[in-house]
């Protein structure tokens, strides 16, 4: 039966991207471009090529590639289901080729190949600035399909100079601007083999070193979830606008009936402002407009972007012919195809809230790199983010061919002196580098991929990185072991109420930079002692001592006071493990309490002190201001967005105030996954769900029971199978049921109702209930 069904599910993936090596030695293709003078707007360039297949086929792969972004066409039907390919990555190191099983879109006989390529993230603007081209001035296309007949024979249909180009409907295509697209300019047929090509142009074969060509890594971009529109509202200042209920990232899928030359244009925003008009301030200069021209077509037509993505809740149209109605206005979700493998789900319905936001935010900016946000000028990969996050995200995805991708292009953008970039791929240029907190990406994220996938290949593959990273904040400690030196975010959008009181939650740079790099040399010796490099966990040990010396004489007063006193820097000195055991500690654990007391109990953190705060409370005896920070639902809080009425995580505490008014447009974003980082306290400690083992070959149960719920439930599918802990609270008794997944072993930790008192039991694999 197992086999049959692989076979089945075998049949149903043809077409999708296979991941296997292609020797790059055996491209026969050449890179082709086109060979007139591109136009101002920067249309798509459109490729084909007709070829006769005299033999009956036994199978048929298609490689390709691109400059640019590709949507690849035979026989006038789509390959695949990915978009925005080849991906995104450093490309001058790594450019990935899909591979595609197209037999089904074949025959023998004449056939037809037809590729669209536009600017992708290649050529976009990205960043600040007119920063076009990045990686090149022109377009490209590398393709190649190779056919094995059933006798044993071979045939490669590679591009060459036999290739014609021309343009097509897609008149313009930007990563921040959006695209258009003209019905009226529509090639029909362009790729089927009764096309008249005629018109179209020779090619030109251009000459590229292929060694940065690689398969693909990751899971691509799909299509997923969509929405129809839940409100079609005029606003005061009277524009039609649809609301979809959800803050999401991809496009809109439109249909329309009209005159040739009718002009469409939506534009996307992720809210309304405090009047209830349409909103886009806080994209900054991205346009974000979708731009349709219809041909007139009387049975109706079809619009969707290509080479684009939007981040929206709300779109304002304009010019539409006739009616909006809702089964004319599809909202497509997109972002890379990671597999779910958690939930999370309690009593208190505004903590669901935030789960969903936290899950949303994680599908919207993992398009394929990690980004910080998904519809302003930037929607770049911010290291700094994504390490703060990852832990989160691993118990929400599968997220480990994802980040394995990218953190090969966080090593292939790294400087020679060891520097990680904030972003990753790097378009900022060569200054934007070294950040603590943002280059710890480099072991955070490996070894903590490590203990959920409990797989040593991600430590053998980013080891060489991860001490480049030590390697280059060691070349820049003083004399007295301090890491005093260049450029920190430190505790990025802390709170700030803007006023002259002495309560900005503002922690030295170089306090947050010396607990970082104390840290990541604690995460390289880890990874040396999995690898067995017992040389180097003898060297970094004797350095992590000196740093963590050098701390204490520095930064903590004699009364065990840190020098900023801040709940980020009690946090960081706390998880990090930088003030020596026992009184100290406590004294630490104390000061934070009451930092948070001094604030009427609201966190005060910012992007590398929050996903810390609520496990250093728990882990030194405060469970319950834990819980008492997380249900907090005033500003600076994790509920106060939720209660807002948002859909993702935003960026800042106070994206909207508390008066209805929005945060400074410089820099608010409402799909920013960071804060989400909360994801993984509720993970471990309301449902208790821990790895004691890397791979959770080994696994704790320990719920903390709090916040006035009365029953929790999550699962997660960890690489060794489901594991899931549900208790709930009835007439004075705590019943926990628990899943153990095979060959593996628990130790769950069964607390009475009041939370005070823990058994223990130790088990295998199985089901188990506990009543209390």
């Amino acid at each position: 039966m197992r086999k049959t069904l692989a076979a089945l599910l075998l049949m149903l993936s043809s077409q999708q991207v296979l991941h296997a090596q292609q020797n790059q030695a055996n491209w026969t293709a050449s890179w082709i471009e086109t060979s007139t003078d591109e136009a101002p707007n920067r249309p798509a360039q459109y490729y084909r090529t007709t070829f006769d297949l005299k033999k009956k086929i036994k199978s048929a792969t298609l490689f390709i590639t691109s400059h640019g972004m590709y949507e690849a066409r035979i026989n006038g039907k789509r390959v695949g289901d990915s978009y925005l390919t080849p991906g995104w990555t450093s490309y001058y190191k790594r450019l990935q080729y899909q591979q595609y099983d197209v037999k089904a879109l074949i025959t023998k006989g004449k056939n037809a190949v037809g590729v669209a390529v536009g600017n992708g993230w290649s050529r976009s603007s990205l960043g600040w600035g007119d920063n076009k081209n990045h990686w090149g001035k022109k377009l490209g296309l590398l393709a190649e399909l190779r056919v094995v007949y059933t006798d044993g024979s071979k045939e490669t249909i590679s591009t060459n100079n036999t290739w014609k180009t021309a343009n097509g409907e897609i008149q313009g295509n930007e990563i921040y601007d959006g695209e258009a697209v003209d019905h009226t300019l529509t090639q029909k047929n362009w790729d089927n083999v009764a096309f008249n090509d005629a018109a179209w142009k020779p090619v030109a074969v251009a000459t590229f070193n292929n060694d940065n060509l690689i398969p693909t890594e990751n899971e691509t971009v799909k299509k997923h979830e969509t929405f129809k529109p839940v409100k079609i509202l005029t606003t005061p200042k009277g524009e039609k606008v649809i609301d979809f209920g959800q803050n999401l990232v991809g496009w809109v899928m439109v249909k329309a009936k009209g005159k040739s030359g009718d002009h469409i244009t939506i534009q996307h925003a992720e809210v309304l402002d405090r009047e209830g008009n349409f909103y886009t301030a806080n994209l900054r200069v991205a346009k974000a407009t979708a731009n349709y021209t219809l041909n007139g077509d009387a049975a109706g037509e079809t619009f969707e972007p290509h080479f684009t993505f939007y981040g929206f809740r709300y779109i304002k149209i304009e010019g539409y012919p006739g009616e909006i109605t809702p089964e004319n206005f599809t909202a497509v979700a997109l972002y890379s195809d990671m597999k779910p493998t958690g939930t999370f789900e309690c009593s208190n319905p505004l903590l669901n809230q935030l789960q969903h936001n936290i899950t949303w935010g994680q599908r919207g900016n993992f398009l394929d790199v990690p980004t910080d946000c998904p519809q302003r000028d930037e929607r770049l990969g911010w290291t700094g983010d994504a390490q703060a996050f990852f832990s989160t995200a691993a118990y929400n995805f599968n997220v480990k061919q994802f980040f394995t991708k990218w953190l090969k292009d966080v090593a292939a953008d790294q400087r020679e002196d060891g520097a990680i970039s904030h972003v990753v791929p790097n378009v900022l240029g060569n200054w934007e580098f070294g950040s603590t907190g943002w280059g710890d990406v480099a072991t955070i994220v490996p070894w903590e991929m490590y203990e959920v996938y409990g797989d040593k290949q991600i430590l053998v593959n980013q080891y060489e990185s991860m001490k480049k990273w030590i390697g280059y904040m060691e070349s820049h400690t003083n004399k007295d072991n301090l890491y005093h030196y260049g450029f920190h975010y430190g505790d990025w959008l802390s709170y700030r109420p803007g006023n002259d009181d002495g309560t900005e939650a503002i922690t030295d740079k170089y306090q947050i930079a010396q607990c970082f790099f104390a840290y990541s040399t604690q995460l390289l010796i880890n990874s040396a002692k999995v690898l067995g490099k017992t040389d180097d966990v003898t060297r970094y040990e004797a350095l992590l001592k000196r740093l963590k010396d050098a701390f204490n004489k520095e930064y903590v007063t004699g009364s065990g006071r840190l020098m900023s006193n801040t709940q980020t820097a009690y946090v960081l000195a706390l998880q990090f493990d930088m003030l020596p055991e026992g009184e100290p500690r406590k004294k630490a654990a104390a000061y934070l309490a009451e930092n948070v007391a001094l604030y009427n109990n609201h966190l005060t953190t910012g992007f590398v002190g929050t996903p810390y705060l609520c496990h250093v409370l728990s882990k030194n005896g405060y469970a319950d201001l834990s819980y008492t920070l997380l249900l907090q639902d005033t500003f600076p809080s994790w509920l106060y967005p939720v209660k807002k009425g948002a859909t993702t995580i935003w960026e800042r505490w106070d994206g909207i105030k508390p008066d209805g008014e929005f945060q400074t447009t410089v820099m608010n974003s409402f799909n920013h996954y960071a804060y989400g980082a909360i994801g993984n306290w509720m993970y471990k400690n309301i449902t208790g769900i821990q790895a004691a083992e890397p791979g959770y070959k080994k696994i704790i149960i320990k719920p903390i029971i709090g916040g006035k719920l009365t029953w929790a439930k999550a699962s997660f599918n960890s690489v060794n199978g489901a594991i899931s802990s549900d208790w709930k609270i009835e007439n004075g008794k705590l019943t926990l049921k628990v899943t153990v997944p095979k060959g593996t072993t628990a130790e769950v930790n069964v607390p009475d109702a009041a939370g005070k008192d823990y058994k223990t039991y130790n088990v295998s694999a199985g089901t188990y209930t506990y009543t209390r």
